[in-house]
């Protein structure tokens, strides 16, 4: 594509006033949406006040009503369009995540293929939506619990997955007869406006008008409000966990429910019997993959002492070998695009000068890129722990390529070192032992204290099938496959009474 109107005018949608692509200036009531790569723009977005989020929440509420009395699998033949659609354009949407927020090509086009795999697994889903049948204790009763659909629901978006985290909440919620209220990063906005865009256009055009909501502001305007409106009985928010804990605050004040994902401090244990071969390859795109800007990033490597000197040789090898490709993330063989902003590069030297003032050895990258584009590069880095282990930049998560390098001596330190940080999302193990796998996965909770736990494959690419999240400060919540889609829902128990006569439970006579 020439350039990001081209793109929408692709996708066949007219985005009116909501997006200007010609002389984009920085002004009240605007955000404009920079290339990281360039460090350009690329359009301006009007943002969104106080009377258009109550547009869309009242809109919501009243969308909910007319949505949930569609019978689920109808739903999901509306899912099943949308997915269809998104199977269509997803070259040009993978094309924009890519130029909006810098991800290569394949990483781009992969996040519309999340969007596309939740779609179909969001149709059958419609065909299944379970209820219990229970024995009872009193004669001629049934006792029985339904799964209804729970109400308008608030999403809250990151930038570095800017379409995929949106659909996990989306698709699921709208076969369960939920309408979402989506609340993009303002970093971000294009990819929003083109997805809900598309999502709204196939629902209305089967009759269901107004199943996909967006609204486009600022925390204080719009992030705040919505959070807060009892009307919206689930907010999904992605995010830091800063940010985590603020929605979780307010939203608890109002007894309303949280699913949340928020940071990853994420360590890989390769262990004296690991497979390099497989080691290293899923160690350096986990460690480097979006430059280092997924929450499932691999930030910590603890490797066995005895095999320490050959993996660090290994990685540094490899390092070197990506940091020839860095650049535009649309170019073939580019492997590392940009960080998403300026404010992203000086997290990055500043977490680099951390490590070094703290004992860190800087063992290849450190430093920024120049790179021709301009845009926001940095060299992939990776950092050696000292000898006593102390290494405590390494407890906090930074947004960027920076892989901190552990030595261990037996497999009960790795865990220790393993689980000793705030936030437990993801987790990998590369072992060739059945004994030491089975050690990671402990089934009395003794193991990995994360959401994800993976045995020789690496912390970052999770597919949609099984609920994706994380616990402690990454917030506990459950997304996209397995039986997240009961976040999205309300139980109901019920008693059916055929026995003409009344009988209560625990044999409790009231005569």
């Amino acid at each position: 594509m020439e350039s990001v109107r081209d793109i929408f005018a692709s996708l066949g949608l007219q985005v009116g006033p909501r997006v200007r692509f010609d002389g984009v200036q920085p002004g009240p009531g605007v955000v404009i949406s920079d290339n990281p790569a360039t460090g350009r723009p690329l359009a301006a977005v009007t943002l969104d006040g106080g009377s258009e989020l109550e547009t869309q929440i009242a809109g919501a509420t009243a969308s909910f009503r007319a949505w949930r009395a569609v019978p689920a699998p109808v739903r999901g033949q509306v899912v099943r369009a949308i997915g269809d659609e998104f199977r269509r354009h997803k070259a040009a949407l993978g094309e924009l995540v890519s130029l909006e927020v810098g991800k290569i090509r394949a990483e781009g086009e992969g996040e519309i293929q999340e969007i596309v795999d939740i779609a179909d697994f969001a149709v059958g889903l419609s065909r299944q939506l379970p209820g219990s049948v229970f024995p009872s204790e009193r004669s001629r009763h049934r006792l029985m619990e339904q799964w209804l659909p729970l109400g308008p629901i608030g999403c809250i978006s990151a930038f570095n997955f800017p379409a995929a985290v949106w659909a996990w909440n989306a698709m699921v919620a709208a076969v369960c007869g939920d309408v979402t209220v989506w609340k993009p990063s303002l970093l971000a906005p294009l990819t929003a406006v083109a997805c809900n865009g598309i999502a709204d256009r196939v629902a209305r055009s089967m009759g269901h008008e107004g199943v996909f909501r967006l609204v486009i502001g600022d925390d204080q305007t719009v992030g705040e409000p919505l959070v807060a409106d009892r009307r919206l009985p689930l907010i999904s928010a992605t995010g830091s966990c800063r940010m985590g804990r603020r929605v979780g605050q307010v939203v608890a004040g109002r007894l309303g429910r949280c699913l949340l994902e928020l940071g990853g401090n994420n360590a890989c244990i390769v262990h004296a019997d690991a497979d390099l071969s497989l080691a290293i390859p899923a160690v350096v795109f986990g460690a480097v993959g979006t430059a280092g800007q997924r929450c499932t990033t691999t930030r910590r490597l603890l490797v066995h002492r005895s095999i320490l000197p050959e993996v660090t040789r290994r990685l540094t090898a490899a390092y070197a070998q990506v940091a020839q490709r860095i650049g535009d993330p649309l170019a073939a063989g580019t492997l590392v695009g940009p960080l998403i902003n300026a404010q992203a590069v000086q997290g990055f030297t500043a977490a680099v000068a951390a490590a070094k003032s703290q004992g860190g050895t800087v063992l290849f990258g450190g430093e920024p890129v120049a790179h021709p584009l301009g845009g926001h590069f940095v060299q992939p880095t990776l950092i050696a722990a000292p000898a006593s282990g102390q290494l405590p930049i390494a407890r906090h998560e930074t947004f960027a390529p920076i892989l901190y390098v552990f030595g261990y001596d037996d497999l009960e330190q790795a865990m220790a070192m393993h689980n000793e940080v705030d936030q437990g999302l993801s987790s990998a193990i590369f072992t060739e032992s059945f004994r030491v796998a089975e050690r990671f996965l402990a089934a009395d909770g003794s193991g990995s204290d994360c959401g994800i736990a993976n045995v020789n494959c690496g912390t970052s690419g999770a597919e949609i099938g099984g609920a994706f999240g994380g616990e402690k400060d990454t917030g506990g919540g459950r997304e996209s496959g397995s039986d997240s889609w009961k976040a999205y829902m309300r139980r109901q128990t019920s008693a059916i009474n055929a026995s003409g006569r009344m009988e209560l439970a625990q044999g409790i006579r009231f005569e």
